[in-house]
């Protein structure tokens, strides 16, 4: 974007001129100058400042200088006299829309140190629209929660979003408590954590898909059974959808004025219930956007929906069975075998596909909301992040980072910026910062450069926490509102809960802000007694110098004194 400003142009157009000026002044003093230092002379001083002092201590005195004429100097003298004043500018003097642009260019932290300089720029940054772009960036388009006609503006909403989203990211190196599910019969192979509804879905050996309520923990309904194993779960707020192992695509309505969304314990309801079948093995992964539903089974194939006809669109067949699935835009990336494959769903083209990304098998894979990267876990106990770049119709999958947490295999992963959770055959939940790994998007993806700061895979830092304490193998988990739910061959759901420390570091900000607080008022209060207390010893000094009087002022004893000497 071009910008104009015609003061600056002016300020420049009045310094060049004005250096010319200089010169032409400084050429004619060397032609009546008899010093071999005065002819040497020349302009070595960055503003015209420094040049006038170095020209007025550079030439002695008994030099004789040619004086030049008022009357043909007095437009130019005005220039120069222009230019020193508008010289003197700040960035909030700049065009506002300019000045927009070059927050644009910073990240949070440097917005932040922006916005405390002063109290333009502070309005200016807390106003800005970029607060909007970096929390869907990383969580997501949520829906305000202030109704409009409050006085708030939607850009100082957006950055109260985005500071009270970063300080909950936090709270996961805190305290939490733990709170476990029963209900399952038998090993839970499938978690999946709704959080826009507080809802908590999980499947596995029993055949059923049980519903519970993400708070409490208590189990709202469970559904009666499919006859086979469940080994996938997705949904949101219009449809929830479950993989059976016998092939077929459970799926249930949202029902408008039902308090928990779905009716899953009901009995089968045309309306509300169906089943899709194309697949010809136990179907392993799904997933869902605003238009498509995407499955993924052992017959080696994913094959992509469509939520309004219900008819299957795409298939993509892969050359092994495929484990995983994770949709982005119009894109979707699946585990098959070892390698990782990532499609256009839209015409069903192999855009690139990451050769023996693990040594055994690739089971699972997470991405985040940007699609700039892409996480893998496998049977060699490591998980990997890949950065995905297009230029034009080539895709390119770099590996940016490796971590080995786990001594068995990684069977779930699941990413909520900035933490990225797995969950292991060993028994363990390994939680990842990702943010250190990163750059800011906005220089990255204007400038063409990459969004990851690139360097030796095997040297980024272990992960930021581990969860221990089991001995079975768990096999998926999820993140999200605070919370982490993970299931596996115990047969019990088990939920991290950490909004307690969410509480405690509320309560120690708190605190620390009264605390500050007090101890200002306290060091104004001292202020002030010091101060009166050297006012009233200033008084009685004065008062013991003068006691008949009560002068306060030894000056007049000093001056009646002096008169009488002299007189």
């Amino acid at each position: 974007m071009e910008f104009e400003c015609q003061v600056s142009t002016q300020v420049s157009k009045n310094l060049a001129a004005s250096v010319e000026n200089s010169f032409q002044q400084q050429t004619e003093s060397n032609r009546f100058n008899s010093n071999p230092e005065a002819e040497n002379f020349s302009i070595s001083g960055r503003t015209l400042d420094s040049y006038l002092e170095k020209e007025e201590t550079s030439i002695p005195k008994s030099t004789p200088i040619k004086k030049p004429n008022l009357e043909s100097c007095g437009s130019k003298q005005l220039l120069c006299s222009d230019v020193l004043v508008n010289s003197r500018r700040t960035i909030t003097d700049l065009p506002p829309a300019l000045l927009s642009e070059i927050l644009n260019c910073l990240d949070p932290k440097e917005l932040g140190i922006a916005s405390c300089v002063s109290a333009y720029l502070c309005k200016v940054a807390t106003e800005h629209h970029v607060w909007k772009d970096f929390y869907c960036e990383r969580w997501g388009n949520p829906t305000l929660p202030t109704p409009l006609g409050t006085g708030v503006s939607d850009e100082t909403l957006w950055k109260e979003f985005f500071v009270e989203r970063e300080f909950r990211s936090k709270t996961f190196m805190g305290r939490y408590s733990i709170g476990v599910m029963y209900g399952h019969a038998e090993a839970v192979q499938t978690v999946f954590l709704l959080a826009s509804a507080k809802l908590i879905f999980t499947a596995g050996y029993d055949q059923t898909v049980k519903m519970w309520k993400m708070e409490e923990g208590l189990l709202i309904a469970s559904s009666r059974s499919l006859g086979c194993t469940i080994r996938a779960v997705a949904g949101d707020t219009k449809l929830l959808v479950a993989g059976g192992t016998d092939g077929f695509i459970q799926c249930w309505r949202a029902v408008e004025g039902f308090p928990h969304l779905f009716d899953i314990k009901g009995p089968q309801n045309q309306n509300t219930e169906f089943r899709l079948w194309e697949h010809e093995g136990p179907i392993t992964s799904l997933a869902l956007d605003l238009t498509r539903i995407y499955s993924g089974s052992w017959d080696m194939t994913v094959r992509v929906w469509d939520r309004f006809s219900l008819k299957c669109v795409k298939i993509l067949r892969h050359s092994d069975w495929v484990w995983e699935l994770v949709p982005w835009d119009l894109t979707v990336a699946s585990a098959s075998g070892s390698d990782v494959y990532i499609w256009d769903a839209s015409s069903g083209r192999l855009m690139t596909i990451i050769h023996n990304a693990h040594v055994g098998n690739t089971y699972s894979l997470a991405r985040n909301l940007t699609g700039d990267f892409l996480f893998s876990g496998g049977d060699d106990g490591a998980i990997h992040m890949y950065e995905i770049t297009s230029h034009g119709h080539k895709t390119d999958a770099l590996l940016v980072a490796k971590w080995v947490p786990h001594s068995g295999r990684v069977y779930s992963l699941a990413f909520e910026f900035p933490w990225l959770v797995s969950a292991s055959a060993d028994g363990k939940l390994s939680l990842i910062d990702v943010r250190k790994l990163l750059r800011t998007r906005k220089r990255a993806s204007e400038k063409g450069f990459s969004c990851i700061k690139h360097a030796d895979p095997s040297t980024v830092e272990p992960p930021q926490r581990m969860l221990h304490g089991f001995a079975k193998n768990l096999v998926s988990v999820d993140i999200g509102a605070d919370r982490i739910v993970c299931g596996g061959e115990e047969g019990v759901v088990r939920i991290w809960d950490f909004t307690e420390a969410l509480e405690i570091e509320r309560r120690v900000c708190a605190s620390r802000a009264m605390r500050l607080e007090n101890r200002m008022r306290r060091r104004m209060l001292h202020l002030e007694n010091s101060n009166k207390a050297s006012r009233n010893d200033q008084c009685s000094v004065a008062a013991k110098k003068n006691p008949v009087t009560g002068d306060r002022s030894g000056w007049l004893s000093k001056g009646a004194l002096s008169g009488k000497l002299k007189s």
